[in-house]
């Protein structure tokens, strides 16, 4: 163990030095119980894995002073974006950038400060405390209710669709759908 110059050793005493465990001659394989083989499952709910998710919360800070939320809490509004940003970014194998948080709020209407009624309507709903964990399921109704394709698409796309029709990026109307018109989930 390495320890301060002012500690008195013996010029003599051997010194201790790292040394790399014995060379395996096999490869590595997964084979453990828990191992899965193949690519990852898909389907609703069960998500799109990518690496570093959780530094998405940390670009959020770079939006504060442009965000819009309206109804919506602000940790919930964060908390569906984010989702859908991390989304956006596994797609493409990659951690969260900027531009995918900019997609998401652009989907959802928080950059504009006078989105139109029935988004505002359906995203009280939808994002109603999806910050919390207990809410999970309905977060993730809120990500799989955003169209994949529109994901891939780079943000100057995004936001002309947003301003043309708004619901035209999602595939899941009773999640964006006002729930004031019976269409909504409970």
């Amino acid at each position: 163990m390495a320890a301060p110059d002012f500690v008195p050793t013996e010029p003599t005493q051997k010194l201790r030095v790292y040394t790399s465990p014995p060379r395996r001659e096999d490869s590595w394989t997964g084979d453990r119980p828990g191992d899965y083989a193949g690519p990852p499952p898909k389907g609703p709910a069960l998500g799109t894995t990518g690496p570093d998710a959780g530094y998405a919360y940390r670009l959020v800070r770079q939006f504060d002073d442009r965000l819009h939320f309206g109804d919506v809490e602000r940790g919930d509004a964060v908390a569906g974006c984010v989702a859908v940003a991390m989304r956006r970014a596994a797609l493409v194998g990659r951690a969260p950038v900027v531009h995918d948080l900019t997609v998401a709020f652009t989907m959802f209407g928080f950059f504009d400060p006078t989105p139109d009624v029935a988004l505002t309507r359906a995203r009280s709903h939808a994002f109603a405390q999806i910050e919390s964990h207990h809410h999970y399921s309905e977060r993730r109704q809120v990500v799989d209710a955003v169209d994949e394709d529109s994901l891939r698409q780079p943000h100057g796309t995004i936001a002309s669709r947003y301003e043309a029709d708004w619901r035209a990026q999602f595939i899941d109307d009773s999640v964006m759908t006002d729930s004031s018109d019976g269409h909504g989930h409970s």
